[in-house]
């Protein structure tokens, strides 16, 4: 039986197209019409409250109306909201890309500023490809990514994606990647322990570019976590040997710290874990702390040089956004950086981490549904499973994990699942005794659905 609608509810259902999404499922489970936020929490137009565990799709750090966040965006628009960025400039997008250069690792000298994370990825991809085409190097024209891979949604991001899922239906359009095997460390092939892995799995990307090294320009990947794979995470190592065997061969690393930047993996960034420097690192979702969308790319001075020319030689990058480097955006990812430093809180991501990890083995370590728990830094997942002893999944027709997201709502917790894998990726500001009703309200909605489910 449908539930009664609000008006809102009606209107959306009507006019907007939502994200991600089969609109024929919004029939029976309408939108939550949010009308406020507040620290980790949502309020509908009911009332209603839910923890928001999944950072509003990763974005937000300092939580929902952060004060000192939202007084920095309105001081900022009664100054300048936006100006055009070609032969104009201003303090904010300035003292971000200085700030930006200072905070990343080595050798990352240069900020293209753009939109979003998949327009990031488009840029670095744009970029890495036309240096190659600039330097003499006319036959490496394509892209190593990895299996089950996520980079975004645009044409260039999905063909260096490895989800079905997303990229199926568009192959005719995309671009001939070369794909080598990812990490799996839950089933891994080569039976690695975690604490002894040798990243035996490196040689599957060694293996493809020992054979088209010559026609690649970059591999690309997601440091530490293939967030849309379903939070599959794997040892700073593999990044180690990848940064390795790019330099050996000749081919740009592309880090897309989208998802895993600021602070998510406990480092400020995760290619810090494997101390490596990449040739374009990629940044958005947590940028702007949730607020405004805005991506950057960092690059080398050797990457800039290659463009740097006389305007007739026509070697400019000529990629553009109309709101690059907004001023909005470029101020409020300031204010994140100052929160960030000045409330110190990479030690309390660590923290809260340290509390995550122990309250979730505590819960899920004895349920049998359960093949896995996982997490790097304030990140946690949760593998669903049909068989714990042989791994094997759940059926995906079941839509499992989108069962128990319901159900989670339903007692004000929003975990939206990746197939059937739950996960937390809560604001760093989420208490105690917020992290406990999290853990403790997915274990019982998990336990209760299995409980239905297998009559």
């Amino acid at each position: 039986m449908t539930r009664q609608i609000s008006e809102l509810q009606a209107k959306d259902l009507q006019h907007v197209w939502h994200p991600c999404s089969q609109m024929k499922d919004y029939e029976q489970f309408p939108p939550i019409v949010i009308k406020r936020g507040e620290g980790v929490w949502l309020y509908d137009e009911r009332d209603n409250r839910y923890l928001d565990a999944v950072s509003s799709w990763w974005v937000n750090l300092f939580g929902h109306a952060n004060p000192r966040i939202s007084k920095a965006l309105s001081e900022q628009a009664f100054t300048l909201e936006h100006t055009i960025f070609a032969n104009f400039t201003h303090e904010p997008a300035v003292k971000l890309a200085e700030k930006l250069v200072e905070l990343t690792p080595v050798n990352l000298n240069k900020v293209f500023f753009a939109d979003n994370g998949s327009s990031a990825i488009e840029v670095a991809l744009k970029m890495s490809f036309q240096y190659h085409m600039q330097s003499g190097k006319k036959s490496k024209t394509r892209f190593l990514a990895l299996t089950d891979a996520y980079h975004g949604e645009t044409l260039g991001a999905l063909s260096v994606g490895g989800v079905d899922l997303y990229n199926e239906v568009y192959q005719p359009l995309l671009l001939d990647t070369v794909r080598a095997q990812g990490p799996d460390c839950f089933r891994c092939p080569f039976n690695d322990r975690p604490e002894s892995c040798q990243v035996q799995c490196i040689r599957y990307v060694e293996e493809q570019l020992v054979n088209h090294h010559n026609d690649i320009a970059a591999v690309i990947i997601e440091p530490l976590i293939q967030a849309a794979a379903g939070m599959k995470m794997y040892p700073p190592g593999y990044l180690k040997r990848l940064r390795e065997l790019c330099t050996v061969y000749d081919v740009h690393l592309i880090a897309d710290e989208i998802a895993v930047g600021f602070g998510r993996t406990g480092t400020l960034f995760a290619c810090e874990q494997a101390d490596i420097s990449p040739d374009f690192m990629c940044l958005s979702k947590g940028l702007t702390g949730g607020y405004l969308p805005l991506s950057a790319v960092l690059t080398t001075d050797k990457v800039y040089e290659a463009f740097y020319d006389d305007y007739g030689t026509m070697k400019a990058f000529l990629h553009s956004h109309s709101y690059t480097g907004n001023t909005l955006a470029c101020r409020v990812a300031l204010e994140v950086l100052a929160i960030f430093e000045e409330e110190d809180y990479l030690a309390i991501i660590r923290s809260k981490g340290e509390r995550m990890r122990k309250l979730a083995l505590e819960a899920f370590s004895a349920l049998h549904s359960v093949g896995e728990y996982r997490q790097t830094g304030l990140v946690g997942a949760i593998e669903l499973v049909k068989n714990r002893d042989t791994k094997e999944p759940l059926p995906g027709e079941e839509r499992i994990g989108y069962q128990i997201y319901k159900r989670a709502l339903a007692k004000g917790l929003l975990i939206r699942p990746l197939g059937n894998i739950l996960y937390f990726m809560p604001p760093y500001i989420i208490s105690d005794e917020e992290m406990e009703f999290m853990i403790t309200t997915t274990k019982e909605t998990i336990e209760q659905f299995f409980k239905e489910w297998e009559g």
